[in-house]
């Protein structure tokens, strides 16, 4: 083997992993002390009110976690009026703060016992799920394979992973460098699982991308440059509606990490989704709403 080919090997499994990892996270200590003042959100003796009678479970991406993903969708739906929760997920031994790692069935199982938990504490009988990337996907395995459907009124996807992702080409030259697939798979199991075309996305888009009784809303960009071609995130089925961020507002220049950390216009769509019933026209303006 040449020199470089050495090199190139295991760098090529580093870059793979680190380009799925977009969504910036702040320090420990931030996410800490944002986790201690519970950011006004995780309160559980909150109880929905007749407007808004279904606690709103948010779902983190990959490489996030339950702080400081939803450090701007949490409070814009608190002050709203909603009963706010999210969870962390896909937690691997030693490795704090950074989740949504592990096999995405065994995650889906950990969001199927929170919800549980939510319903519990609220008093609910449904629940209304909004999920970033991998979290706005991995709910429906839960809905598809665990009994989700009947605890799940609606499923907000902001840029998620429905159909796997090509990392813009990337993830086709992972079988030219030796070790990178086993690499993946081993270490984290949820990056090899959402690479288009694995056993783990055939399964879950086999017979079809929804189930009966569930609303699914899915917010994406033409920016995305981790989730991609960007319109494989669009879901097909009874109950979809397919959002396209520049469509509503053409100067919006969000990418993967933006549209769910930042983007009030794609908040404006979440909020519009959770009500559909009082949604109001989502336009550049929305950003300042």
């Amino acid at each position: 083997m040449l020199p470089w080919k050495r090199v190139l090997r295991p760098l090529a499994a580093l870059l793979l992993t680190t380009a799925v990892a977009v969504v910036p996270a702040t320090t420990a200590q931030a996410a800490e002390a944002a986790a201690t003042s519970n950011s006004g959100w995780n309160d559980y003796s909150c109880k929905p009110s007749a407007a808004h009678p279904r606690p709103v479970v948010l779902v983190h991406g990959t490489f996030a976690n339950s702080v400081d993903n939803w450090l701007g969708l949490a409070p814009y739906l608190k002050n709203r009026g909603y009963c706010v929760f999210s969870l962390d997920y896909g937690q691997l031994p030693g490795v704090p703060f950074f989740h949504a790692l592990g096999p995405i069935d065994k995650s889906a199982e950990q969001l199927s016992a929170y919800v549980d938990k939510v319903l519990a504490a609220t008093g609910a009988a449904e629940a209304d799920l909004v999920g970033h990337s991998q979290g706005g996907m991995m709910p429906r395995y839960y809905l598809k394979f665990l009994g989700g459907a009947v605890k799940v009124n609606a499923l907000v996807g902001i840029a998620p992973n429905n159909h796997g992702t090509t990392l813009a080409g990337l993830t086709n030259l992972l079988p030219y460098f030796s070790g990178a697939e086993d690499l993946l798979t081993t270490a984290t199991p949820a990056l090899a699982q959402q690479v288009v075309g694995s056993d783990f996305m055939t399964r879950l888009n086999a017979g079809g991308d929804t189930v009966p009784g569930v609303r699914y809303t899915v917010i994406a960009t033409k920016y995305d440059e981790v989730v991609t071609p960007y319109r494989s995130q669009f879901l097909s089925g009874p109950g979809v509606t397919n959002v396209l961020v520049q469509d509503l507002c053409s100067v919006d220049l969000s990418e993967h990490a933006f549209v769910g950390l930042t983007d009030r216009i794609a908040f404006h769509e979440v909020a519009n989704a959770l009500d559909p019933a009082h949604a109001t026209p989502t336009t550049c303006a929305s950003a300042i709403s």
